[in-house]
C-alpha cells in the first residue's frame, strides 16, 4: 500500500483503502471499505520508521487498547489491530477504526447556544462511560471531537489515555488545554478531563485559549491579555453568554481537581440547568413582563450550581436518555472532510 508521506508495507486482509482523509501524531487515516460488507471504516497507519516513531508506536497501541473496550455512541470505536513485525519489532501498526464523517469541533464550531449545550452534553457523556470504564482521555480538545450530520458527536484520539489514578512519567497533553496535574505528572482522574473539557469550552465561547500552566503571556508573540495568573472569565469576554455557563467554564478550569466538579454527571447536571435558564430566560423575552426579563437577563451561577448539585445527587445528570437533536446542523454549509 501507499500513503501520502511514506510507504506501507501492511495490508489489512478484507480491507481496501479508498483515499487519505487525515493526518494525526505520525499517521496517516485513511477511509476504507470492507470487501465482504461494503462497509465504510477508517484506517490508521503508524510507522516506527519515521521520527519519533517509537512514541507514535506507542500511542497507537494504547488507542487500540482502549477504544476497543469502549462502547458509547460518543465514542470512537475500534475494530481490530494489525501489525508487521521485523526481526521481532513492530515496525508498522495499522488500526480499523469507526468511520466518522464529519468535521472536528475546531472547523465546526456551534453558534448557537442550544446547540453548544446538547454538543457538550454529548461529548460529557462519552467521558462519563469512558470514567465508568476505568480510563481518563486526558487530551480533550477541539480536533478531538468529531461533529457528523445529524447531530453525532463522537470523541476521537485515545492515544493518550490512561487508566484511573494513572501517574504518567512524563508531560503529555496539548498545551492550550493541558491540566495542571498534567504538567506536575500527578496521577489523573477524571477531573484531569473535567479541565480539558472546560478548556475546550472556553476556547469555544470565547475564540481565546484558557491560560493554562504551560502558557506564557508571551509564547506566541506580542501583547496577550490571557495571563497564566488571572484568567477572564468567559462573560467577561463575551457578555451574551450566559453568568450560570461562564461560572461552570471557570469551575471546571480550576487548579485544585478539588475545586472542579467531581465527574461529568456533575457537568452535564449544570449544562442542563443552564439550558432550563436560558429557556426560561427567551420566555421571559418574549412575555409582557420586564421585570421577569429583568430577573433572567444574568442567569443566576449560584442558582444553576445549587440546582445541578441537587440533580447529580438524585441520580438524574439532566436530559435523560438519548440527548435531544441539535437545532442546527453545523456541517449544513460545509463538506465532509
Amino acid at each position: 500500500m501507499e500513503a501520502e508521506g511514506f510507504a506501507l508495507s501492511l495490508d489489512v486482509p478484507g480491507y481496501r483503502l479508498i483515499r487519505q482523509i487525515g493526518t494525526g501524531a505520525g499517521s496517516k487515516i485513511s477511509l476504507a471499505v470492507e470487501l465482504n460488507t461494503r462497509q465504510e471504516f477508517a484506517i490508521k497507519h503508524v510507522l516506527r520508521d519515521v521520527p519519533d516513531g517509537d512514541k507514535f508506536i506507542e500511542q497507537v497501541e494504547t488507542e487500540y487498547l482502549v477504544s476497543h473496550q469502549l462502547q458509547h455512541r460518543n465514542l470512537r470505536h475500534s475494530f481490530s489491530i494489525h501489525r508487521l513485525r521485523k526481526r521481532l519489532l513492530v515496525r508498522e501498526v495499522a488500526v480499523v477504526m469507526e468511520y466518522v464523517d464529519g468535521l472536528s469541533l475546531e472547523k465546526a464550531r456551534p453558534n448557537r447556544l442550544n446547540t453548544f449545550l446538547t454538543l457538550f452534553t454529548k461529548v460529557a457523556a462519552g467521558l462519563d462511560a469512558m470514567h465508568n470504564a476505568g480510563f481518563v482521555h486526558s487530551d480533550i480538545k477541539p480536533t478531538n471531537i468529531m461533529i457528523a450530520r445529524g447531530g453525532v458527536v463522537k470523541i476521537i484520539d485515545f492515544g493518550q489515555s490512561c487508566r484511573l489514578h494513572h501517574r504518567k512519567a512524563r508531560i503529555q497533553g496539548t498545551p492550550d488545554y493541558i491540566a495542571p496535574e498534567q504538567v506536575r505528572r500527578l496521577p489523573l482522574d477524571q477531573r484531569t478531563d473535567v479541565f480539558n473539557l472546560g478548556a475546550t469550552m472556553y476556547w469555544v465561547l470565547t475564540s481565546e485559549k484558557y491560560p493554562t500552566e504551560l502558557r506564557g503571556p508571551d509564547q506566541r508573540g506580542g501583547i496577550n491579555v490571557l495571563t497564566a495568573n488571572k484568567p477572564i472569565a468567559p462573560v467577561e469576554l463575551n457578555n451574551k453568554i450566559p453568568l450560570a455557563l461562564s461560572q461552570l467554564v471557570m469551575d471546571c478550569c480550576k487548579s485544585n481537581p478539588k475545586d472542579r466538579p467531581s465527574d461529568m454527571r456533575q457537568v452535564m447536571a449544570r449544562l442542563s440547568v443552564v439550558r432550563k435558564l436560558w429557556t426560561k430566560y427567551l420566555e421571559g423575552l418574549r412575555g409582557p413582563k420586564p421585570e421577569a426579563r429583568e430577573e433572567m437577563e444574568r442567569p443566576s451561577a449560584a442558582l444553576a450550581v445549587e440546582a445541578a448539585d441537587s440533580m447529580a445527587e438524585s441520580g438524574a445528570p439532566g436530559d435523560e436518555g438519548e440527548s435531544p437533536a441539535m437545532d442546527e446542523d453545523p456541517l449544513a454549509r460545509d463538506k465532509p472532510a
